[in-house]
């Protein structure tokens, strides 16, 4: 080898030195940018994601087209009513993922918070109220759930029959009366609904951010959840995976009905009283709110903060119809509309993925 040959020979080995390590940077490159492509194209299909904008475009338009909407009152109540249908939404969405459906929410709610009252009325304490009231959801979820699951009933006959059955329970209970004293515990219950314990935030508000991030966990990290998601993606092949399908239907409804009964719970000491109208209508909002956030009605999709987006954008819109002087018989129409833009979505994104 010459001398005039070495420096030459060297620079090949030096980039053939180097040239796996460029070729291993440039794989972990486009690997990166890969992942983050994928997630952005994940986050913009998400009908979650557009809804959460709808909500904040909302939000902003009526903050410069009225002079009320964005004082500290108003989103106050905002905030704090937007939590009963959330919380319900919570269980709702379970149901909806496991290819269930639970119209009886509204009159659950109604007889748990009437049982509440009359059993504080009656001169017991808050706990025994609170128990009574845990009790008689789980015990009505579990009726719907064995119907539904080891009968084989259709889940929308069994949970709109207990929808009436529930609520003339609650007439019975309270002789169809209005119960405004709860005993020696009346200030407990009133600031147990209607207080704002930690740094000013209405203690409805905070059980739902509770109550969200615990469904959200169950949901994606137990295997409950995966359960869940399987029964609704595909029922018989779960059977034959070995899932527990019918344990886990009675416990998705079971789950339903104590979302529906704690925030019964909460509403009553937020309202000081209870009726037996109260929760009449709110299935309706209830699965509204869940579709609205992403959980399909065919089961397998949902997640728990689609619930409280879809809500929040429920409350958004009836709340603007006062603000606007827009007649609040309209709610029914804007809501309506939402669903069905909501389900328009979803079909068009699955088009798009079969394609």
């Amino acid at each position: 080898m010459t001398p005039a040959e070495t420096p030459d020979h060297r620079t090949r080995s030096s980039d053939e030195a180097r040239s796996p390590m460029t070729d291993s940077t440039n794989s972990l490159d486009q690997s990166i940018a890969q992942k983050q492509h994928t997630r952005l194209a994940a986050l913009l299909s998400s009908q979650t994601f557009w809804v959460f904008i709808a909500v904040i475009l909302a939000c902003l338009y009526l903050s410069f087209a009225t002079d009320s909407f964005a004082t500290s009152k108003n989103l106050y109540n905002i905030t704090r009513n937007v939590t009963f249908v959330a919380i319900i939404a919570l269980g709702m969405t379970i149901v909806i993922i496991s290819g269930g459906i639970d119209l009886s929410v509204g009159s659950v709610l109604c007889l748990c918070s009437m049982v509440l009252a009359v059993t504080m009325h009656a001169g017991y304490s808050i706990e025994i109220g609170i128990a009574a009231a845990i009790g008689t959801a789980l015990v009505v979820g579990a009726f719907n759930g064995i119907l539904i699951a080891y009968l084989g009933f259709p889940p929308f006959v069994v949970t709109l029959g207990m929808l009436s059955v529930a609520r003339s329970l609650a007439m019975v209970a309270s002789n169809n009366t209005v119960v405004f004293e709860f005993g020696p515990d009346h200030d407990k219950l009133l600031a147990l609904g209607g207080g704002a314990w930690l740094f000013g935030i209405a203690n409805p508000v905070l059980y739902m951010l509770v109550l969200a991030a615990l469904t959200g966990f169950v949901l994606r990290w137990t295997r409950f959840g995966r359960h869940v998601f399987a029964i609704g993606g595909n029922e018989q092949a779960a059977i034959l995976t070995g899932v527990p399908v019918r344990p886990i239907k009675v416990a998705v409804y079971m789950i339903s009905a104590l979302s529906a009964g704690i925030a019964g719970i909460v509403q009553t000491g937020w309202l000081g009283a209870v009726t037996t109208n109260i929760g009449a209508g709110m299935e309706l909002q209830v699965i509204a709110a869940a579709v609205i956030g992403g959980a399909d009605l065919a089961g397998g999709v949902g997640t728990a903060l689609g619930a409280l987006v879809g809500a929040a954008l429920i409350e958004v819109i009836r709340n603007s119809l006062g603000l606007l002087g827009i007649n609040a018989f309209w709610q029914g129409t804007f809501i309506g509309g939402a669903i069905i833009l909501a389900v328009l979505f979803d079909r068009i994104r699955n088009i798009r993925r079969r394609d």
